[in-house]
Protein backbone atom coordinates (compact mmCIF):
# COMPACT_ATOMS: atom_id res chain seq x y z
CA UNK A 1 0.00 0.00 0.00
CA UNK A 2 1.60 3.53 -0.86
CA UNK A 3 2.35 5.82 2.37
CA UNK A 4 2.69 8.53 -0.63
CA UNK A 5 -1.72 9.12 -0.70
CA UNK A 6 -2.88 12.88 -1.64
CA UNK A 7 -1.44 14.94 1.50
CA UNK A 8 -5.47 16.43 3.33
CA UNK A 9 -5.91 19.77 2.63
CA UNK A 10 -6.26 22.47 5.46
CA UNK A 11 -9.07 22.61 7.87
CA UNK A 12 -11.70 25.62 6.77
CA UNK A 13 -10.68 28.80 7.71
CA UNK A 14 -7.00 27.26 8.59
CA UNK A 15 -4.35 29.29 6.95
CA UNK A 16 -1.94 27.99 5.13
CA UNK A 17 1.64 28.99 6.01
CA UNK A 18 3.62 27.03 3.39
CA UNK A 19 2.73 24.94 0.20
CA UNK A 20 2.08 21.45 0.81
CA UNK A 21 2.89 18.94 -1.89
CA UNK A 22 2.52 15.36 -2.74
CA UNK A 23 5.71 13.30 -3.89
CA UNK A 24 4.51 13.29 -7.20
CA UNK A 25 3.35 17.40 -7.18
CA UNK A 26 7.53 17.37 -5.47
CA UNK A 27 8.71 15.85 -8.54
CA UNK A 28 6.91 17.96 -10.84
CA UNK A 29 7.99 21.10 -9.43
CA UNK A 30 11.36 20.21 -8.74
CA UNK A 31 12.34 18.57 -12.00
CA UNK A 32 13.86 15.68 -9.90
CA UNK A 33 11.95 11.73 -10.14
CA UNK A 34 10.27 10.40 -7.36
CA UNK A 35 12.39 7.75 -7.59
CA UNK A 36 15.33 10.47 -7.31
CA UNK A 37 13.15 12.04 -3.94
CA UNK A 38 13.21 8.38 -2.43
CA UNK A 39 17.06 7.61 -2.84
CA UNK A 40 17.98 11.52 -1.48
CA UNK A 41 15.74 10.83 1.38
CA UNK A 42 17.38 7.36 1.78
CA UNK A 43 20.72 8.87 1.82
CA UNK A 44 19.82 11.45 4.41
CA UNK A 45 20.39 14.40 1.48
CA UNK A 46 16.23 15.38 1.90
CA UNK A 47 14.71 15.45 4.88
CA UNK A 48 11.81 12.78 5.54
CA UNK A 49 8.27 14.18 4.99
CA UNK A 50 5.29 14.64 7.62
CA UNK A 51 3.71 11.83 8.14
CA UNK A 52 -0.42 12.63 8.10
CA UNK A 53 -2.28 9.45 8.79
CA UNK A 54 -1.63 7.78 5.84
CA UNK A 55 -0.10 10.60 3.75
CA UNK A 56 3.22 12.00 3.49
CA UNK A 57 3.29 15.78 3.15
CA UNK A 58 6.08 17.83 1.45
CA UNK A 59 6.94 21.47 2.13
CA UNK A 60 8.51 24.59 0.57
CA UNK A 61 11.75 23.26 2.60
CA UNK A 62 11.82 20.10 0.52
CA UNK A 63 11.27 21.94 -2.99
CA UNK A 64 14.12 24.18 -2.25
CA UNK A 65 16.26 21.51 -0.72
CA UNK A 66 16.13 19.50 -4.17
CA UNK A 67 17.01 22.66 -6.09
CA UNK A 68 19.97 23.46 -4.14
CA UNK A 69 20.98 19.76 -4.28
CA UNK A 70 20.50 20.21 -8.45
CA UNK A 71 22.29 23.24 -8.40
CA UNK A 72 25.63 21.87 -6.91
CA UNK A 73 25.45 18.50 -9.12
CA UNK A 74 25.37 21.21 -12.50
CA UNK A 75 28.88 23.01 -10.54
CA UNK A 76 30.06 19.36 -10.43
CA UNK A 77 29.92 18.74 -6.51
CA UNK A 78 29.21 14.61 -6.03
CA UNK A 79 26.84 13.55 -3.65
CA UNK A 80 28.81 12.84 -0.95
CA UNK A 81 30.26 16.40 -0.98
CA UNK A 82 26.46 18.01 -1.24
CA UNK A 83 25.58 16.20 1.87
CA UNK A 84 28.61 17.83 3.91
CA UNK A 85 27.56 21.28 2.98
CA UNK A 86 23.94 20.31 3.72
CA UNK A 87 24.72 19.03 7.07
CA UNK A 88 27.09 22.02 7.39
CA UNK A 89 24.14 24.83 6.16
CA UNK A 90 21.98 22.68 8.72
CA UNK A 91 24.00 23.37 11.50
CA UNK A 92 23.50 27.02 10.69
CA UNK A 93 26.66 27.71 8.81
CA UNK A 94 25.94 29.46 5.00
CA UNK A 95 25.85 27.57 1.87
CA UNK A 96 25.67 31.39 0.27
CA UNK A 97 29.46 32.05 0.30
CA UNK A 98 30.51 28.96 -0.76
CA UNK A 99 27.39 29.20 -3.68
CA UNK A 100 29.74 32.30 -4.50
CA UNK A 101 33.04 31.22 -4.49
CA UNK A 102 31.81 28.48 -6.83
CA UNK A 103 29.96 30.42 -9.04
CA UNK A 104 33.12 32.51 -9.26
CA UNK A 105 35.19 29.88 -10.05
CA UNK A 106 32.85 28.41 -12.69
CA UNK A 107 32.65 31.73 -14.35
CA UNK A 108 33.96 32.71 -17.64
CA UNK A 109 37.86 33.10 -17.26
CA UNK A 110 37.85 35.27 -20.41
CA UNK A 111 35.82 38.16 -22.23
CA UNK A 112 35.38 36.66 -25.40
CA UNK A 113 32.03 36.02 -26.47
CA UNK A 114 30.99 32.88 -28.27
CA UNK A 115 29.85 33.31 -31.02
CA UNK A 116 27.69 31.07 -34.42
CA UNK A 117 29.14 29.92 -37.96
CA UNK A 118 26.96 28.07 -40.32
CA UNK A 119 28.53 25.32 -42.26
CA UNK A 120 28.69 27.51 -45.43
CA UNK A 121 29.95 30.05 -43.86
CA UNK A 122 32.91 27.81 -42.54
CA UNK A 123 33.51 26.12 -45.71
CA UNK A 124 34.28 29.64 -47.26
CA UNK A 125 36.04 30.84 -44.67
CA UNK A 126 38.56 27.68 -45.23
CA UNK A 127 38.96 28.20 -49.26
CA UNK A 128 35.50 27.22 -49.97
CA UNK A 129 35.93 23.23 -50.08
CA UNK A 130 33.99 21.50 -47.51
CA UNK A 131 36.58 19.14 -45.49
CA UNK A 132 34.67 16.65 -42.99
CA UNK A 133 38.03 14.98 -41.82
CA UNK A 134 38.72 18.86 -40.67
CA UNK A 135 35.43 19.22 -39.23
CA UNK A 136 36.10 15.92 -37.19
CA UNK A 137 38.86 17.58 -35.29
CA UNK A 138 37.36 20.45 -34.82
CA UNK A 139 34.15 19.14 -33.04
CA UNK A 140 36.79 16.50 -31.16
CA UNK A 141 39.19 19.32 -29.75
CA UNK A 142 35.85 21.67 -29.04
CA UNK A 143 36.84 24.52 -31.25
CA UNK A 144 33.62 23.86 -32.72
CA UNK A 145 30.43 22.67 -30.66
CA UNK A 146 27.02 20.88 -32.41
CA UNK A 147 23.93 22.84 -32.14
CA UNK A 148 21.04 21.04 -30.83
CA UNK A 149 18.33 20.11 -33.96
CA UNK A 150 20.78 21.97 -36.31
CA UNK A 151 22.96 20.17 -38.54
CA UNK A 152 24.32 23.08 -40.06
CA UNK A 153 25.60 25.11 -37.77
CA UNK A 154 27.94 25.41 -34.76
CA UNK A 155 28.88 27.17 -32.03
CA UNK A 156 32.24 28.95 -31.92
CA UNK A 157 33.16 29.09 -28.07
CA UNK A 158 36.15 31.32 -29.07
CA UNK A 159 36.09 32.87 -32.11
CA UNK A 160 39.28 33.89 -31.70
CA UNK A 161 40.72 30.44 -31.97
CA UNK A 162 38.62 29.88 -34.85
CA UNK A 163 40.44 32.96 -36.55
CA UNK A 164 43.72 31.97 -35.80
CA UNK A 165 43.21 28.40 -37.89
CA UNK A 166 41.71 30.62 -40.96
CA UNK A 167 45.00 32.95 -40.82
CA UNK A 168 47.01 29.53 -40.82
CA UNK A 169 45.15 28.02 -43.14
CA UNK A 170 45.62 31.37 -45.32
CA UNK A 171 48.99 31.39 -44.82
CA UNK A 172 49.61 27.50 -46.41
CA UNK A 173 49.51 25.48 -43.42
CA UNK A 174 47.08 22.12 -44.00
CA UNK A 175 44.00 21.55 -41.48
CA UNK A 176 45.65 18.12 -40.35
CA UNK A 177 48.80 20.08 -39.12
CA UNK A 178 46.72 23.03 -37.76
CA UNK A 179 44.74 20.25 -35.66
CA UNK A 180 48.50 18.83 -34.74
CA UNK A 181 49.68 21.78 -33.58
CA UNK A 182 46.33 22.68 -31.33
CA UNK A 183 46.70 19.21 -29.61
CA UNK A 184 50.27 19.54 -28.99
CA UNK A 185 49.53 23.19 -27.70
CA UNK A 186 46.90 22.21 -25.00
CA UNK A 187 48.54 19.72 -23.77
CA UNK A 188 51.64 22.33 -22.84
CA UNK A 189 49.00 24.82 -21.66
CA UNK A 190 47.06 22.80 -19.52
CA UNK A 191 50.10 22.17 -17.54
CA UNK A 192 50.77 25.25 -17.28
CA UNK A 193 47.17 26.01 -16.17
CA UNK A 194 48.23 22.89 -13.50
CA UNK A 195 51.38 24.60 -12.48
CA UNK A 196 49.49 27.93 -11.75
CA UNK A 197 46.77 26.54 -10.07
CA UNK A 198 48.85 24.35 -7.82
CA UNK A 199 51.22 27.55 -6.83
CA UNK A 200 47.86 29.84 -5.74
CA UNK A 201 46.59 27.10 -3.79
CA UNK A 202 49.90 26.41 -2.12
CA UNK A 203 50.69 29.84 -1.17
CA UNK A 204 47.02 31.57 -0.87
CA UNK A 205 44.17 29.50 -1.02
CA UNK A 206 45.51 26.42 1.36
CA UNK A 207 43.68 28.38 4.16
CA UNK A 208 40.25 28.26 2.81
CA UNK A 209 40.57 24.19 2.56
CA UNK A 210 40.31 22.87 6.06
CA UNK A 211 38.25 19.42 6.76
CA UNK A 212 35.23 21.81 6.63
CA UNK A 213 33.41 23.84 4.69
CA UNK A 214 34.23 27.43 4.84
CA UNK A 215 32.25 29.94 6.49
CA UNK A 216 30.14 32.81 4.71
CA UNK A 217 32.61 35.13 5.15
CA UNK A 218 35.84 33.11 3.97
CA UNK A 219 34.48 31.95 0.91
CA UNK A 220 33.59 36.00 0.00
CA UNK A 221 37.32 36.28 0.98
CA UNK A 222 38.32 33.20 -0.99
CA UNK A 223 36.20 34.65 -3.75
CA UNK A 224 37.29 38.26 -4.26
CA UNK A 225 41.17 36.70 -4.33
CA UNK A 226 39.75 34.67 -7.30
CA UNK A 227 38.55 37.66 -9.07
CA UNK A 228 41.69 39.42 -7.98
CA UNK A 229 44.02 36.34 -8.99
CA UNK A 230 42.20 35.67 -12.36
CA UNK A 231 43.68 37.49 -14.84
CA UNK A 232 47.17 36.80 -13.35
CA UNK A 233 47.25 33.55 -15.05
CA UNK A 234 46.95 34.86 -18.92
CA UNK A 235 48.73 37.86 -18.13
CA UNK A 236 51.88 36.00 -17.02
CA UNK A 237 51.53 33.61 -20.31
CA UNK A 238 51.36 36.70 -22.37
CA UNK A 239 54.19 38.33 -21.10
CA UNK A 240 56.84 35.04 -21.00
CA UNK A 241 55.58 34.15 -24.19
CA UNK A 242 56.18 37.38 -26.00
CA UNK A 243 59.38 37.48 -24.40
CA UNK A 244 60.19 33.56 -25.84
CA UNK A 245 59.04 34.77 -29.00
CA UNK A 246 60.56 38.04 -29.81
CA UNK A 247 64.16 35.76 -28.22
CA UNK A 248 63.41 32.74 -30.47
CA UNK A 249 62.13 34.66 -33.91
CA UNK A 250 65.50 37.07 -33.67
CA UNK A 251 67.97 33.92 -33.10
CA UNK A 252 66.19 32.31 -36.21
CA UNK A 253 66.57 35.17 -38.46
CA UNK A 254 70.17 35.15 -37.95
CA UNK A 255 71.02 31.82 -37.71
CA UNK A 256 69.41 31.96 -41.59
CA UNK A 257 70.96 34.87 -42.56
CA UNK A 258 74.00 33.81 -41.21
CA UNK A 259 74.28 30.64 -43.27
CA UNK A 260 73.14 32.89 -46.44
CA UNK A 261 71.83 31.25 -49.69
CA UNK A 262 72.32 27.06 -50.20
CA UNK A 263 74.18 26.15 -52.85
CA UNK A 264 71.89 24.68 -55.46
CA UNK A 265 72.71 20.88 -56.18
CA UNK A 266 73.64 19.94 -60.00
CA UNK A 267 72.41 16.70 -61.08
CA UNK A 268 73.23 17.64 -64.53
CA UNK A 269 76.20 16.36 -66.59
CA UNK A 270 79.58 18.71 -65.73
CA UNK A 271 82.55 19.30 -68.30
CA UNK A 272 85.87 18.80 -66.44
CA UNK A 273 88.96 20.12 -68.38
CA UNK A 274 91.26 16.80 -68.84
CA UNK A 275 94.92 17.35 -70.05
CA UNK A 276 95.41 16.48 -74.28
CA UNK A 277 98.00 13.62 -73.67
CA UNK A 278 95.69 12.29 -71.17
CA UNK A 279 92.66 12.56 -73.80
CA UNK A 280 95.09 10.95 -76.63
CA UNK A 281 96.08 8.07 -74.75
CA UNK A 282 92.50 7.03 -73.97
CA UNK A 283 91.36 6.92 -77.39
CA UNK A 284 93.88 4.90 -78.47
CA UNK A 285 93.01 2.52 -75.72
CA UNK A 286 89.26 2.46 -76.62
CA UNK A 287 88.80 4.40 -79.39
CA UNK A 288 86.77 8.11 -79.64
CA UNK A 289 83.30 6.84 -78.90
CA UNK A 290 83.71 5.30 -75.92
CA UNK A 291 86.03 8.19 -74.08
CA UNK A 292 83.47 9.60 -72.04
CA UNK A 293 82.55 6.40 -70.62
CA UNK A 294 85.82 5.27 -69.80
CA UNK A 295 86.85 8.29 -67.86
CA UNK A 296 83.03 8.01 -65.67
CA UNK A 297 83.92 4.70 -65.36
CA UNK A 298 87.71 5.27 -64.07
CA UNK A 299 86.40 7.86 -61.77
CA UNK A 300 83.64 6.08 -60.18
CA UNK A 301 85.83 3.19 -59.55
CA UNK A 302 88.54 5.40 -57.77
CA UNK A 303 85.82 7.13 -55.76
CA UNK A 304 84.58 3.23 -54.58
CA UNK A 305 88.56 1.82 -54.02
CA UNK A 306 88.98 5.53 -51.75
CA UNK A 307 85.69 4.45 -49.86
CA UNK A 308 86.91 1.18 -49.39
CA UNK A 309 90.00 1.87 -48.34
CA UNK A 310 89.25 4.41 -46.10
CA UNK A 311 86.94 1.63 -44.02
CA UNK A 312 89.37 -0.54 -44.64
CA UNK A 313 92.04 1.83 -42.36
CA UNK A 314 88.91 2.52 -39.84
CA UNK A 315 88.85 -1.20 -39.28
CA UNK A 316 92.24 -2.04 -38.56
CA UNK A 317 92.55 0.55 -36.37
CA UNK A 318 89.65 -0.75 -34.07
CA UNK A 319 90.63 -3.23 -31.20
CA UNK A 320 89.61 -6.43 -31.14
CA UNK A 321 89.31 -9.59 -29.37
CA UNK A 322 91.93 -12.42 -29.94
CA UNK A 323 89.69 -15.24 -31.20
CA UNK A 324 90.77 -18.54 -29.64
CA UNK A 325 88.68 -21.95 -30.28
CA UNK A 326 87.42 -23.74 -27.54
CA UNK A 327 89.34 -26.36 -26.13
CA UNK A 328 88.41 -29.81 -27.31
Amino acid sequence: MSTDAPAPRPRDGAARSTAEYRIEDLAHHSGATVRTIRAYQDRGLLPRPERRGRANVYADTHLSRLRQIADLLDRGYTLASIKELLEAWDAGRGLGGVLGLVAEVDGPWTDERAGRITRAELDGRFGGEPDEAAVRDALELGVLERVPGKDDEFLVPSPQELAVAVELHAAGVPLSAIAGHLRELRGQVEHIAARFLEFTTEHVFARYLGPQPPTDAEAAEAASLVRRLRPLAQQSVDAELARAMRTFATRHLHRHLAEGPVAEVVDEPQSVPIPAQTMRAVRRLVGAEHVSTFIAAAAEREVQTRTLDALASNTSNTPTVDQKPFPA
